[in-house]
Protein backbone atom coordinates (compact mmCIF):
# COMPACT_ATOMS: atom_id res chain seq x y z
CA UNK A 1 0.00 0.00 0.00
CA UNK A 2 1.25 3.31 -0.84
CA UNK A 3 2.23 5.62 1.96
CA UNK A 4 -0.21 9.16 2.25
CA UNK A 5 1.74 12.45 3.13
CA UNK A 6 0.91 15.78 3.72
CA UNK A 7 3.05 18.66 2.25
CA UNK A 8 2.32 21.11 4.08
CA UNK A 9 2.93 24.80 2.75
CA UNK A 10 4.34 27.38 5.11
CA UNK A 11 5.07 30.52 3.62
CA UNK A 12 1.63 31.23 2.35
CA UNK A 13 -0.72 34.54 2.65
CA UNK A 14 -4.19 34.75 2.09
CA UNK A 15 -5.06 37.67 0.25
CA UNK A 16 -8.68 39.10 0.13
CA UNK A 17 -10.47 41.26 -1.71
CA UNK A 18 -14.31 42.56 -1.46
CA UNK A 19 -15.15 44.61 -4.62
CA UNK A 20 -18.24 45.57 -6.07
CA UNK A 21 -20.12 43.00 -8.13
CA UNK A 22 -19.20 41.96 -11.53
CA UNK A 23 -15.43 42.89 -11.10
CA UNK A 24 -13.94 39.72 -9.60
CA UNK A 25 -13.80 37.93 -13.54
CA UNK A 26 -10.96 40.83 -14.53
CA UNK A 27 -9.55 41.16 -11.18
CA UNK A 28 -8.93 37.47 -11.08
CA UNK A 29 -7.16 37.82 -14.31
CA UNK A 30 -5.33 40.68 -13.12
CA UNK A 31 -3.51 38.44 -10.36
CA UNK A 32 -3.00 35.51 -12.40
CA UNK A 33 -0.78 38.61 -14.30
CA UNK A 34 1.19 38.91 -11.58
CA UNK A 35 2.09 35.38 -10.26
CA UNK A 36 -1.23 34.12 -8.70
CA UNK A 37 -2.30 30.30 -9.48
CA UNK A 38 -6.00 30.83 -9.47
CA UNK A 39 -8.57 32.20 -6.79
CA UNK A 40 -11.74 31.75 -5.36
CA UNK A 41 -14.49 33.56 -5.66
CA UNK A 42 -17.97 34.03 -3.48
CA UNK A 43 -20.68 36.45 -3.15
CA UNK A 44 -21.96 38.49 -0.45
CA UNK A 45 -24.26 41.28 0.70
CA UNK A 46 -22.59 43.95 2.58
CA UNK A 47 -24.37 46.44 4.93
CA UNK A 48 -23.26 49.58 6.81
CA UNK A 49 -20.64 51.68 4.20
CA UNK A 50 -23.70 52.14 1.82
CA UNK A 51 -25.46 54.19 4.75
CA UNK A 52 -22.39 56.65 5.34
CA UNK A 53 -21.75 56.86 1.99
CA UNK A 54 -25.22 57.70 1.05
CA UNK A 55 -24.18 61.54 2.02
CA UNK A 56 -21.68 62.30 -0.16
CA UNK A 57 -24.37 61.44 -2.84
CA UNK A 58 -22.74 57.74 -4.17
CA UNK A 59 -24.60 55.03 -4.39
CA UNK A 60 -23.27 52.21 -3.65
CA UNK A 61 -24.37 48.26 -4.49
CA UNK A 62 -24.68 46.18 -1.34
CA UNK A 63 -24.11 43.03 -3.65
CA UNK A 64 -20.22 42.14 -3.65
CA UNK A 65 -17.73 39.90 -4.64
CA UNK A 66 -15.25 38.34 -2.30
CA UNK A 67 -12.02 37.10 -3.78
CA UNK A 68 -9.51 34.62 -1.63
CA UNK A 69 -6.06 34.15 -3.18
CA UNK A 70 -3.34 31.84 -1.50
CA UNK A 71 0.26 33.21 -2.28
CA UNK A 72 3.98 32.83 -1.14
CA UNK A 73 5.18 35.72 0.85
CA UNK A 74 7.23 36.58 -1.72
CA UNK A 75 4.43 37.05 -4.56
CA UNK A 76 1.64 39.03 -1.94
CA UNK A 77 3.37 42.58 -2.88
CA UNK A 78 3.29 42.77 -6.06
CA UNK A 79 -0.33 40.77 -6.74
CA UNK A 80 -1.43 42.99 -3.88
CA UNK A 81 -0.59 46.22 -5.94
CA UNK A 82 -2.27 44.66 -8.79
CA UNK A 83 -5.49 43.92 -7.52
CA UNK A 84 -5.30 47.40 -5.72
CA UNK A 85 -4.80 49.36 -8.60
CA UNK A 86 -7.15 47.27 -11.39
CA UNK A 87 -10.43 47.24 -9.15
CA UNK A 88 -9.52 51.39 -8.24
CA UNK A 89 -9.45 50.90 -4.28
CA UNK A 90 -8.29 54.11 -4.16
CA UNK A 91 -11.68 55.19 -5.23
CA UNK A 92 -14.39 55.31 -1.98
CA UNK A 93 -16.69 52.66 -1.97
CA UNK A 94 -15.22 50.54 -4.65
CA UNK A 95 -14.27 47.53 -1.61
CA UNK A 96 -11.45 46.81 0.30
CA UNK A 97 -8.19 44.92 0.36
CA UNK A 98 -6.37 42.51 3.23
CA UNK A 99 -3.61 40.06 3.67
CA UNK A 100 -3.40 37.49 6.60
CA UNK A 101 -0.63 35.43 7.07
CA UNK A 102 -1.39 31.80 7.29
CA UNK A 103 0.15 29.48 9.65
CA UNK A 104 0.25 26.16 7.18
CA UNK A 105 -2.29 25.17 4.35
CA UNK A 106 -2.13 22.02 2.66
CA UNK A 107 -2.89 21.17 -0.91
CA UNK A 108 -1.82 18.65 -3.73
CA UNK A 109 1.76 19.26 -4.85
CA UNK A 110 3.58 17.16 -7.82
CA UNK A 111 6.70 15.15 -6.39
CA UNK A 112 9.18 16.48 -8.59
CA UNK A 113 8.59 20.12 -7.11
CA UNK A 114 8.33 19.30 -3.77
CA UNK A 115 12.26 16.92 -4.56
CA UNK A 116 13.03 20.25 -5.99
CA UNK A 117 11.95 22.52 -3.39
CA UNK A 118 13.71 20.02 -0.49
CA UNK A 119 17.24 20.91 -2.20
Amino acid sequence: MKTREIVVLTDVMLITAVVQRGMADDLVKAAQMAGAQGATVHYAYGRGVRERLGILGLAIEAEKEVINILVSSEQVGRIFERIYLEAKLDTPGMGIMWVTPLEKAATFVPPELVEKLSQ
